[in-house]
């Protein structure tokens, strides 16, 4: 008999987990003398509740889970933690629709960025704090399922990562748990140190505390309905360029350097196909700018760097319209959307090392039809690639872009302009 035991006994730690985070806005709007610290409270006591009370029935099991109870739970634990998310935003004043705020709450724990909601530097400071918490949670999140999750279930190519990490030469903690804290502890680190600089460049605590939340979480919420383009400062934007870049790189990586091992980090494939990307995009869109006399050499240099980034990771942060640049941009930037960071990062899209893996299957490919003779060895990290990771990858590529268009179909017959 399949035992879900082990699954409520998770879910019901990371449903408590959600409800404590919400006493943070909760305390915040409370000092502001805001009254959605009501909505917040009993939110908070709602979600915790019934996550203590799952915690405690299922107490005692083992925490171990099979393939199928893993993939059972992280369908699971994103649509009920996204449930409860929404409801401090349902009890606000923004009197958001439970539909508009169970997409609000998706969009942070997904770290999306989409929003609903209009008016945002007039919304009490809890909900703008709700927000950035919900999307830096679900960096993490993200992060540790994909360390410690994804390639236990074989996902997109993901198994890579498992064999790498349980080679005893590259393993630096014996536990994922553990694994898993000390990621935390990089991510808890970066997230002040961009704080940080955002105070020196010149935002106020409330604003450098919250973009840091969401600069490291590569999510794109703000506490603006300018995004950064409130701000409108060379130094902010060069700030959140280098901490997306630094947010979209592998974070078990980091774990390594720390541990006095840099050369992996230096010599990773898909972190050097990364970097080689968002050098030539932005030479590329910075050249544009200029041929067209759409910005001066400096700002456009800016504009660029900061647009390129922050679709390329998708971040999605704005400072300008870029839709006014001309049809070319358009499609640029609709191209490299796609693409995303690298994996075991909080970068979304396809990641580049699925990308580095299609471009090296389709060289072999070729090599293979002009030297039918030869034999060729895709390799990635120099290492060669076995055929169950060529095709996870290219499955995961195909139905990634299949769901694109029935999305992109369904929208259309909505009534979305195509």
């Amino acid at each position: 008999m399949f035992d879900l035991r082990p699954i409520f006994l998770v879910s019901g730690i990371l449903l408590s987990s959600l409800g404590a985070a919400m006493l943070v806005p909760g305390l915040y709007d409370l000092s502001m003398n805001s009254e959605d610290w009501k909505a917040f409270a009993g939110s908070a006591l709602v979600t915790l509740f019934i996550g203590v009370s799952l915690t405690l029935a299922n107490w005692g099991q083992s925490a171990d889970l099979s393939i199928k109870q893993a993939f059972i739970l992280t369908t699971l634990v994103w649509v009920e933690l996204v449930s409860f998310a929404a409801l401090p935003m349902v009890f606000s004043k923004l009197d958001m629709s439970y539909t508009d705020a169970f997409f609000e709450s998706m969009s942070g724990l997904t770290t999306t960025g989409a929003t609903v909601i209009t008016g945002l530097d007039g919304a009490s400071p809890g909900v703008l704090l709700w927000r950035g918490i919900l999307q830096w949670l679900g960096g993490i999140g993200i992060i540790v399922m994909a360390i410690s999750v994804l390639p236990m279930l074989q996902v997109g190519g993901m198994q890579l990562f498992r064999l790498e990490s349980s080679d005893t030469s590259e393993k630096i903690l014996p536990r994922a748990t553990q694994i898993a804290a000390s990621i935390t502890g990089i991510y808890v680190a970066l997230s002040l140190l961009c704080a940080l600089f955002y105070l020196i460049a010149g935002m106020n605590t409330f604003d450098a505390l919250v973009h840091a939340m969401t600069t490291i979480a590569t999510g794109g919420f703000s506490n603006h309905d300018a995004s950064m383009g409130f701000f409108d400062s060379p130094a902010i934007d060069m700030i959140a360029v280098l901490f997306m870049i630094i947010s979209s790189l592998p974070f078990a990586l980091y774990l390594q350097a720390m541990a006095g091992r840099t050369g992996p980090l230096w010599r990773d494939s898909q972190i050097r196909l990364f970097l080689f990307f968002i050098v030539t995009f932005v030479t590329i869109m910075w050249l544009y700018q200029m041929a067209q006399e759409i910005s001066p050499p400096g700002l456009a240099f800016q504009r660029a760097a900061f647009n390129v980034v922050s679709i390329l990771t998708g971040t999605g942060y704005a400072t300008t319209d870029y839709g006014l640049w001309g049809p070319f941009a358009i499609v640029f930037f609709f191209v490299i959307m796609f693409m995303g960071g690298c994996a075991g990062s909080t970068s979304c899209g396809l990641k580049t090392f699925r990308l580095h893996v299609m471009m090296e299957h389709i060289r072999t490919q070729i090599r293979l039809q002009l030297h039918p003779n030869g034999v060729f060895i895709p390799r990635y990290n120099r290492k060669p690639l076995r055929d169950d990771v060529i095709m996870s990858v290219m499955s995961f590529i195909m139905l990634f872009f299949i769901c694109f268009v029935i999305l992109a179909l369904a929208l259309n017959l909505l009534g979305l302009d195509t």
